[in-house]
This record gives structure tokens, sequence and C-alpha cells, in this order.
């Protein structure tokens, strides 16, 4: 495939390709970032894509997974950051202030040992604040299907949460 070709094929898709990251990300820099990612993939493999049928579903799938992986790598680098590291707004008193850091901390580890979809449901919901429709368009679930890995993930963090606190 020449750059003429794959311009006209791939170039038109970038629009679809940068709102299905950032639904999935949440930050605009992150999600440029994954589009260009998927496109530099798609270029180095273009001699192998002139067989795809349907470009617009192998994209979306690249930018998807592409997310997946930055959504682990991020996982890891939450657990493993020092309480004070993590993320955690307000104005309280110190010990409100370490408190909230350590609550952060263990539930990032909590959120990391669940699978891959749980995760992505669960930050696309409760932290990213996407409507149940923006998780279809971003994850290719349906509704149902997310609802189930949401209440699913929920209910383990709750009882991840409810051990580390009786023990």
């Amino acid at each position: 495939m020449n750059a003429n070709e794959f311009k006209q094929r791939f170039l038109p898709l970038n629009a679809k390709l940068y709102k299905v990251a950032y639904l999935m990300l949440g930050n605009e820099d992150d999600a440029k970032d994954a589009v260009q990612d998927a496109y530099m993939k798609m270029w180095n493999r273009r001699d192998s894509l002139a067989d795809i049928d349907n470009p617009q579903a192998y994209c979306v799938t690249l930018v998807r997974n592409l997310c997946l992986d930055r959504h682990r790598a991020a996982s890891i680098d939450m657990v493993d950051k020092p309480p004070e590291e993590l993320p955690i707004a307000g104005s309280d008193d110190a010990s409100q202030h370490i408190e909230r850091q350590q609550t952060a901390q263990l539930l990032n580890q909590c959120l990391a040992r669940l699978p891959a979809q749980q995760q992505q449901v669960v930050r696309l919901r409760d932290i990213n604040g996407c409507s149940m429709q923006e998780i279809e368009k971003a994850t290719g679930l349906t509704a149902i299907n997310a609802r189930v890995l949401l209440s699913r993930a929920r209910k383990s963090l709750r009882n991840q949460l409810q051990n580390v606190i009786s023990s």
C-alpha cells in the first residue's frame, strides 16, 4: 500500500479514532498520543493492510487496544507510586490528606486486581463519568454487558476493601 492509498483509506477515520480514545482515556493529550500511535502501527504494517475489509472496525479495535494498554500501564504505575505522589484534591488538615492518599492507594491496588474489562468500565463510568452509551462506543460492549461488568467490579472492589479494613 502506498502513501496515497493509506491516506485515502485511513486518515478520514481520524476524528472517530480520537473520539474513541478520548472516551477511554479522558484526556485530550493521551487521546491524541493513542491515535498517533495507532497510525504509526498501521503505517509500519501498511503492506498487510490492503487485505482489510473494514478499515474502520480495524482502526477502532487497534485504538481501543492501545487505550487498554495505557490503562494497564497507568494502573501499574499508580500501584508503584508512593502515597504522597497520588493525585488527591482537597485542602484539609494533614491527617485527612494522608488518610485520603492511603485510601486512594488502596483503591488503586484493588482496581489493579480486577480483570482488564472491569477496570476499563469502572474507569470510564466512575472516574471519567462517561454515560453507558459512551462506554458502549468506547469498549464495543453492549449496555447490558457493561452494566454487568460494572456491577461485578464494584462488588469485587467493595469486598476487597472490606477484607483489608477487617484485617
